[in-house]
């Protein structure tokens, strides 16, 4: 080996600036697809003529706290201001901060309006926000601001490599996705985890399938029997790896790596396959990925100042608490204790969350359909952008984007619909022919006007077999099963009527 030659050796056993740097590029990548599918929704879903809207919503919590708790109970910026301009400022102003961190200027100023930004939406969201993948990205953008580099422009930040307690959370949030979604298959009792029958109808029962899961779906059960055992297997026992030598977390990121691919070419589940998957990236250091050509950069040790030996201190405390509220959460979660009290409150932030993906798994598939009449003999639907309508219509490929109507509407055909009374709300923007509403939908079947009577009705879909679909190109078969909310009707005043219907 000549003298110009960077050895491997010179690399710390424990550096983590390669890592470190495609994390945080993947981050705002993430953050980006986020605010990025929340530019096209965030008017219809809380806008002024939006289905839940935010002002009014901020106005009723208003009228039940004071001043301070009504701010810690949702912690957004719409508190100043909640118009549809003011909507269209933050998620604009996110998807630039996104941007900024993937070309990693000023990681640590970006990482923190991305967070501050995005919490300012979920915190106003309301039943739009109730994911798991959102908590998993704000508690990501939360330890990634200490783990980040400082500076403007800090390339690798070879002269201030992270700290091992922000590396370690973030690893520690990784292990968590994993290991608390294991345990919870196995607590909640749902006995196709123990029968390994749970991925038997998995791929036709998900939120948003696509294509490729399709094709999933026509194989046998022995090869979904196995999936169950690899993923109790990765999320129980594997990912012990983290905590072990390099040689084993090293085969750790490449079999959650190949995981996480085949969850992403299946299904889609926004962004949270993709933030996972980042994550794992942090079970590696810069000995391995120097062995696949990247520089080799020798960290050096942060000049002790007061000033950062203070900081050190505070991030320390506040990193400590978030590990304990991690724990509280998964452990004491919805507990009146005091040891849960610092859980309670970071909950609005959800920086320091519990997880459990897939506890119990969905038996079959429902989807709502809204239909428009205006003689109450023929009805038609309005045409969804990303759910399973037409039965001719391939299932696509969305993810990372994540268009949050259409996934509420998947949660809302799993329960009576007095659980999720936005449907109606919906149903009389429609009738109203709100525009921002309509844009959630692929087109306007009424060409800008508006029925005299807007009805929900929910479906039973099946997938076709290979044969059936090489015959009439169907990917679906479905059966209506009848009204799901009821029909609201537009009165001769201009008032709206409801008529209940029960499913």
């Amino acid at each position: 080996m000549s003298e110009s030659q960077p050895k491997l050796a010179d690399t710390s056993e424990d550096a983590r600036l390669w890592p470190r740097w495609l994390f945080l590029r993947a981050l705002g990548l993430i953050f980006f697809s986020a605010f990025y599918s929340l530019a096209f929704q965030i008017h219809g879903l809380i806008g002024e003529r939006g289905i839940l809207p935010a002002d009014f919503y901020l106005y009723e919590l208003s009228t039940t706290f004071g001043a301070i708790a009504r701010m810690w109970y949702a912690p957004t910026l719409l508190w100043l201001n909640a118009s549809d301009r003011a909507l269209t400022l933050i998620v604009g102003a996110g998807l630039i901060a996104s941007l900024l961190l993937v070309f990693n200027f000023w990681p640590r100023l970006t990482i923190a309006v991305c967070e501050i930004l995005f919490l300012s939406c979920i915190a106003a969201l309301q039943d739009f926000s109730s994911y798991q993948s959102d908590g998993m990205l704000l508690e990501a953008g939360f330890l990634s601001f200490f783990f980040a580099p400082r500076g403007i422009r800090p390339a690798l930040g070879a002269s201030d490599p992270p700290s091992r307690f922000s590396l370690f959370m973030l690893q520690w949030e990784w292990f968590r996705i994993y290991f608390e979604s294991g345990l919870v298959k196995l607590l909640s009792g749902d006995p196709h985890w123990r029968d390994f029958t749970a991925m038997d109808e998995y791929y036709q029962n998900g939120p948003l399938p696509s294509w490729m899961g399709w094709y999933v779906q026509q194989l046998p059960h022995w090869y979904h029997a196995g999936t169950v055992a690899i993923t109790l297997g990765v999320e129980l026992g594997l990912v012990w790896a983290l905590f072990l030598p390099r040689r084993f977390r090293i085969v750790c990121f490449f079999v959650v790596t190949a995981l996480q691919i085949g969850i992403i070419t299946t299904a889609n589940y926004c962004f949270l396959n993709y933030l996972v998957l980042s994550l794992g990236v942090l079970l590696l250091d810069d000995r391995p990925l120097a062995r696949l050509g990247f520089p080799v950069v020798t960290p050096a040790a942060p000049e002790s100042t007061r000033r950062f030996r203070i900081y050190r201190r505070v991030e320390s405390v506040t990193l400590g608490i978030a590990l304990y509220s991690t724990v509280a959460a998964f452990l004491l979660g919805g507990s009146g204790s005091i040891l849960a009290l610092p859980n309670r409150l970071l909950e609005p932030f959800r920086i320091a969350n519990a997880y459990g993906l897939f506890a119990v798994m969905t038996p079959a598939r429902y989807e709502i359909e809204f239909q428009g009449s205006n003689d109450g003999r023929t009805w038609i639907a309005y045409p969804f952008r990303y759910k399973p309508q037409d039965p001719k219509e391939r299932p696509g490929f969305y993810a990372p984007y994540q268009p949050r109507f259409d996934w509420n509407l998947w949660f809302a055909s799993l329960v009576p619909w007095r659980a999720s009374p936005w449907v109606v709300l919906a149903q009389e923007r429609l009738l109203e022919g709100s525009p921002s509403v309509l844009e959630l939908f692929r087109a306007d079947p009424f060409h800008g006007k508006p029925p005299s009577m807007v009805r929900t009705v929910v479906w039973q879909y099946w997938v076709t077999d290979l044969e059936t679909k090489r015959k009439t190109g169907a990917w679906w078969r479905r059966q209506e099963l009848g009204l799901f909310s009821g029909t609201v009707t537009r009165a001769r005043d201009g008032s709206t009527v409801f008529s209940e219907a029960a499913f």
